[in-house]
């Protein structure tokens, strides 16, 4: 959530932000005006708490008919505390259901607009040329079956529509991905982690993902658990409630991650690049507010340098304004260039969360002015099925065998896959 102190001071800041997400400006001064009536609801009951304990210190010296008046002044008082506590309760409840539907600040230097609205900061490495080549290039489906490394009817059997099975050198690949990811990650100065998939409401809710990005999670109403779409999600609350120290703090979290998809009917309907299960490896970073900017900058180079290391042309991208989510300030995307889409396609993304996160999540360090939130910035370094489609479909060969990138062949004892 925002520091309530800018609300404050800068209502027209927070109005702005709200405004270029394409989020309802409005709710700043309902905010605003439950926020003062939250105060004064507070401030009565703490001046009525305070009356109850001078009279009750009068009781016991009091005597006779004095004391049968003090007793009932404070049957009368205790009636009125209770009410003005119900009264602050309901007001702080009031002002903090419309807290949370602020979304954070937004970064000056975010590019305004919509989706389409997003600005190419570079491109890295130059697409190939396949007729040159002498051949059209396949696309991943057509790869994967020839491999033997995809299966989508399969998936689709079981378990419905955007499911599959990775098979074989798919599989394979797949644990290479993860073992290069962690390794590289780990020399980085991230700490591994396999994270829960189902949390409580309190971890989805504090990390934003049950406001505007509710409609895409899973949720077991009987048990009341979250399916998380993301590693961010149990990564972001494993210090909940805590005080933390040593920052920066840098873990990296491997998960499985399931999403409903829910507005993408029709996009996306063949292969594997956009499915409601898949697994990935997340980093995410604790660090002092005044460092975050820095950190971001770091995350989006371990990305390049993973995306690089797969030797695959990409882009990187800053994402407009309406197109982030709640907790975002800026956001990064780096897209692959995927030959038989004559496209770039998102790949990887690196959040800056600020404090938004860690105020929900109760997140805190210690300096020598006391206890403040840290901020949380996340990244993915590796999101398997799309870099599997972009390995597959940007290292083909005309026999339908597909090159292995260099950094990978340590962890697939092979420097080629080949037709089954």
């Amino acid at each position: 959530m925002i520091d309530l102190k800018v609300l404050r001071e800068d209502p027209e800041r927070v109005r702005l932000s709200q405004k270029v997400r394409g989020e309802n400006p409005e709710l700043v001064d309902q905010l605003l005006v439950a926020d003062t009536a939250r105060r004064e609801a507070i401030t009565a009951f703490e001046a009525l708490r305070a009356e109850q304990n001078l009279l009750s210190k009068s009781v016991g010296a009091a005597k006779g008919d004095e004391k049968a008046a003090i007793l009932e002044k404070a049957k009368e008082l205790s009636a009125r505390v209770k009410a003005a506590d119900s009264a602050r309760a309901e007001a702080e409840s009031a002002a903090d259901a419309l807290l949370l539907q602020i979304h954070n600040l937004i970064d000056p230097e975010a590019p305004v607009g919509g989706e389409e609205d997003f600005v190419v900061l570079e491109h890295i490495g130059t697409p190939r040329d396949f007729t040159t080549e002498g051949f059209e290039p396949k696309d991943h489906v057509e790869i994967g079956k020839i491999l033997k490394a995809i299966d989508t009817e399969r998936g689709a059997k079981v378990s419905g529509s955007r499911f599959y099975y990775l098979t074989g050198p798919g599989a394979l690949l797949e644990f290479a991905l993860v073992n290069y990811a962690i390794a590289s990650a780990t020399k980085a100065g991230f700490t591994p982690v396999i994270p829960p998939v189902l949390v409580k409401p309190a971890a989805m809710e504090g990390t934003g993902f049950l406001g505007q990005a509710a409609e895409n999670v899973f949720h077991l109403e009987e048990d009341d658990f979250y399916l998380v779409g993301t590693s961010e999600v149990p990564l972001a609350a494993y210090h909940m409630d805590e005080i933390v120290d040593s920052l920066p703090l840098r873990y990296a979290g491997y998960s499985s991650c399931f999403r409903r998809e829910a507005g993408t009917y029709g996009k996306d309907t063949r292969g594997i690049i956009r499915v409601h299960q898949f697994d990935k490896v997340e980093m995410f970073t604790f660090c002092k507010p005044e460092d975050a900017l820095a950190e971001h900058k770091r995350l989006l180079q371990w990305e390049k340098d993973f995306m690089n290391a797969m030797e695959i042309p990409y882009r990187v991208i800053d994402v407009a304004s309406g197109d982030l989510g709640a907790s975002a300030i800026r956001k990064f995307d780096i897209e692959a260039w995927i030959p038989t889409q004559n496209a770039y396609r998102e790949v990887t993304s690196t959040s800056n969360c600020t404090e938004f996160q860690a105020r929900r999540l109760n997140i805190r360090y210690r300096d020598e002015e006391g206890t403040k939130p840290v901020a949380t910035l996340n990244g993915t370094l590796v999101a398997i099925p799309r870099m599997i489609v972009a390995i597959l479909e940007n290292h083909q060969q005309p026999d339908g065998s597909v090159r292995v990138p260099e950094a990978l062949r340590p962890f697939l004892g092979v420097d080629t896959l080949l037709p089954a």
